[in-house]
């Protein structure tokens, strides 16, 4: 047997263990297919990897924490949520991953989440471990006195497992910077301290980074810039659609008309909207962010060059580029069909996993750019570690110097990926060189560090 057929076995043997470990735990698992698949390649170059049980250890996180959330609404009624906060991996450095409160929060989304953050932290060069965490909280709907009170009975457990050296939160979808200073406050108020870099995505008045906003959405128009310059193309006058309406959503469609190319679309559960002038980022931001309402809103105010289709699949809308920014598994197999039938050129995931692996091999198989999340999306993660140096030495930097630092980070991430994936045969396959980059570097890290 030649060593790559071993490395082959070996992966194949731990992926079934990983699947008897971790039943009903699809998303986790799926996301330890998509990067062991990839691995063989570098186990059998590295058999000390191999030897050193580096990815029997890389997919059973450091630490798992579970507990309950209890919390009154404005009409005195008791409401008990699941919080979670899964510390993957530190061998680079601090925990660091964003917070979710969502309905579909449970302990496979966040191991899927956190194990996706070991390698893009690592992509970023930044000394960053991997973490996520959240609740099956739902936001939407609730006033601000309930969702602080919320927040608060949920950082009274959380406070004893994170520190600015220890694990590091930020926001995800549902948490936002309303919700970073409840829990920030409530942080403060137990510890009596001022640890401005135990959470990220402050407020820039209160120890935030200038650029965090909008810093996920823009470092993926960078990466699919990236891409598309590899092949001779850059956005100037591109087409492109995007899911979602939050904030990466929001910020990838302001990067995209920075750079000269016109995003249609926008998304929520309800449907999408396709506004043939491109979008009015304007009247979005006051739909989304200001009204909290629906894209529907948007359409009926913009007038004739928009409408609304209820239910549909944004992905039928024909595009150079396609950016999906809203949530896992958003992106199917007919989705991709639909997108390469169109003439898309490149897809780049604004959100975690949000193409499907069926999906993701169809666009490959097909010739179409690919630029995978712990890539592609490594951009916020990447200022909130910019955010905690300026914590560090408490000092402010411009937007135009954080945004020149993103800017060379994406860059760098490209660079490495599209490097890897040649040195290990596989060029213009940006999924096996983030997955191989990203683990190289971590596990070189644990090498070093022994058996722990």
């Amino acid at each position: 047997m030649t060593t790559r057929s071993a490395s082959t076995s070996t992966l194949d043997h731990l992926l079934t263990e990983i699947e008897h470990r971790n039943p009903a735990q699809p998303e986790f698992l799926q996301a330890a297919h998509e990067v062991l698949e990839t691995l063989a390649p570098v186990l059998a170059a590295r058999p000390e990897y191999a030897e050193a049980g580096l990815v029997e250890r890389l997919v059973e996180p450091e630490r798992q924490v579970i507990f309950r959330v209890p919390w009154q609404d404005d009409r005195g009624r008791v409401h008990v949520n699941r919080g979670f906060r899964v510390e993957f991996n530190s061998a680079l450095g601090p925990y660091k991953g964003g917070l979710r409160f969502h309905p579909s929060v449970d302990l496979g989304v966040i191991k899927f989440l956190g194990f996706e953050q070991i390698f893009k932290n690592a992509l970023t060069g930044l000394g960053i471990g991997g973490g996520k965490g959240g609740s099956d909280f739902d936001p939407h709907g609730r006033s601000d006195a309930e969702v602080m009170r919320f927040c608060q009975s949920f950082m009274t457990e959380l406070y004893r497992h994170i520190g600015e050296h220890t694990d590091v939160p930020a926001g995800d979808i549902g948490v936002g910077g309303r919700e970073i200073g409840y829990l920030f406050g409530q942080y403060r108020r137990i510890t009596n301290r001022w640890e401005a870099g135990v959470l990220t995505g402050k407020g820039a008045g209160w120890g935030g980074s200038l650029i965090r906003p909008e810093a996920t959405g823009y470092g993926n128009v960078l990466f699919a810039a990236a891409m598309l310059r590899e092949r001779g193309e850059d956005l100037e006058g591109q087409t492109a659609v995007v899911s979602g309406s939050g904030n990466v959503a929001i910020y990838t469609i302001e990067k995209l008309a920075a750079l000269g190319a016109n995003a249609v679309t926008c998304s929520d559960s309800s449907g999408y909207v396709v506004d043939e002038k491109g979008i009015d980022l304007g009247l979005l931001k006051q739909v989304k962010e200001v009204e909290r309402g629906r894209v529907d809103s948007y359409a009926e105010r913009r007038g004739s060059s928009a409408r609304f289709v209820p239910g549909g699949r944004v992905w039928e809308v024909p595009a150079d580029i396609a950016l999906p920014s809203a949530t896992q598994n958003e992106l199917d197999e007919n989705d991709a069909a639909a997108l390469i039938r169109n003439g898309v050129k490149a897809v780049s995931e604004g959100a975690n996993m949000p193409a499907t692996p069926e999906a993701v091999h169809l666009l490959q198989r097909s010739g179409v750019a690919f630029g995978p999340g712990k890539a592609a999306n490594a951009g916020g993660v990447a200022v909130s570690a910019l955010e905690m140096a300026q914590n560090h030495a408490r000092t402010s930097w411009t937007a135009a110097r954080v945004e020149e630092e993103l800017t060379r980070i994406m860059n760098d991430i490209h660079t490495t990926c599209h490097e890897t994936a040649e040195r290990y045969g596989a060029p213009g396959d940006y999924v096996t060189g983030a997955n191989i980059a990203g683990f190289e570097r971590v596990a070189d890290a644990m090498l070093a560090q022994g058996v722990i």
